[in-house]
């Protein structure tokens, strides 16, 4: 073989070996399918954050990596305080309603069509949170208070999105004009709220509902846990469950997309349809009870519900849409 067979011999292998390298990579590359994302939002929503503090994890890894903590917005995230009529929040909204204490709780959007805008307060585009709320309950946390009779405390776990920023809101509801000394507690109609630590989060648009889920955790003498999950991201604080006592009376879960904070209400365009899901650990495999008229933000949403589905088993959970 002369030289110049040789070279062009040699070439052509190695042109071979770039295209094959290349498709390798090509391969190792592709991007995750919508099923491996989906269980991988899954497992990390389950993961336990290794200690107190403010967490990352990005798809595909299932280790918490520490960041730093972020201010809550100085914002209330009010009760509800009579009854919303037929669109979703203050009050007229479906919660996922357990027989025994809930440990933890997962709300998720597992169907959404249609959703192409949401405006908030001011006629803001994409300015929204979304609420995974207890049921209001007599814990410890009402000690002190001036209304024995009537303190009730509740706790949110809230992601805003003009805030950028996802923590947990506890409350002492009809606590006395006079909150608690010491611990940042401000007051709000005769009621007290404070927050946990923020993690920061990105404000994500509206039309990437269906990849946003929101979890929240409670243990009994040590810390409550938020983790909010976005297409490919996780982002987790902690809390002292000691604030309001959450894991000693939970039994009622609220989880949906509402206005961010105040009262206000998030305005979907017409024709939007959202499937809200909301699935429990409760040490039982009894199917909860989807209660109606039973929400306790005051936030809105300009939808209106429709029939809920309940399911036991492993996974005890309810399903509900709302649309307009």
């Amino acid at each position: 073989m002369s030289i110049t067979n040789m070279f062009q011999q040699h070439r052509a292998n190695a042109l071979a070996i770039i295209a094959l390298v290349g498709a390798c990579g090509a391969a190792q590359a592709a991007p995750a399918s919508k099923a491996e994302l989906a269980a991988w939002r899954e497992t990390i929503a389950r993961t336990p954050a290794p200690q107190g503090g403010c967490f990352h994890a990005a798809y595909p890894s299932t280790t918490w990596s520490a960041v730093a903590c972020s201010v809550a917005p100085a914002r209330p995230y009010i009760p509800r305080h009579g009854h919303g009529g037929f669109t979703v929040g203050n009050g007229n909204d479906y919660a996922a309603v357990s027989s025994t204490l809930t440990s933890a709780a997962i709300g998720s959007f597992p169907v959404v069509t249609g959703v192409k805008t949401e405006k908030g307060y001011g006629g803001r585009p994409n300015t929204y949170s979304l609420q995974l709320n207890s049921d209001f309950m007599s814990t410890a946390g009402c000690n002190g208070t001036s209304n024995p009779n009537s303190c009730q405390t509740w706790e949110q776990f809230v992601y805003s999105s003009s805030e950028r920023a996802a923590f947990m809101q506890y409350w002492l509801i009809n606590y006395g004009s006079k909150c608690p000394a010491g611990g940042g507690w401000s007051s709000y109609s005769g009621s007290c709220y404070k927050n946990s630590a923020a993690v920061s989060v990105p404000t994500i648009p509206v039309t990437q509902l269906g990849s946003l889920s929101v979890s929240a955790t409670a243990v009994a003498n040590g810390n409550d846990t938020l983790v909010m999950t976005t297409a490919s991201d996780a982002y987790s604080t902690t809390g002292l469950d000691s604030v309001v006592y959450l894991a000693t009376a939970w039994t009622g879960s609220e989880f949906n997309v509402v206005g961010d904070g105040g009262g206000s209400e998030a305005k979907f365009n017409k024709k939007s349809s959202i499937t809200v899901g909301i699935a429990l650990t409760d040490g039982s495999s009894a199917a909860p009870a989807c209660v109606a008229d039973d929400g306790t933000t005051g936030e809105t949403n300009n939808l209106k519900l429709g029939k809920c589905t309940v399911a036991g088993g492993t996974t005890p959970s309810v399903s509900f849409i709302e649309s307009n």
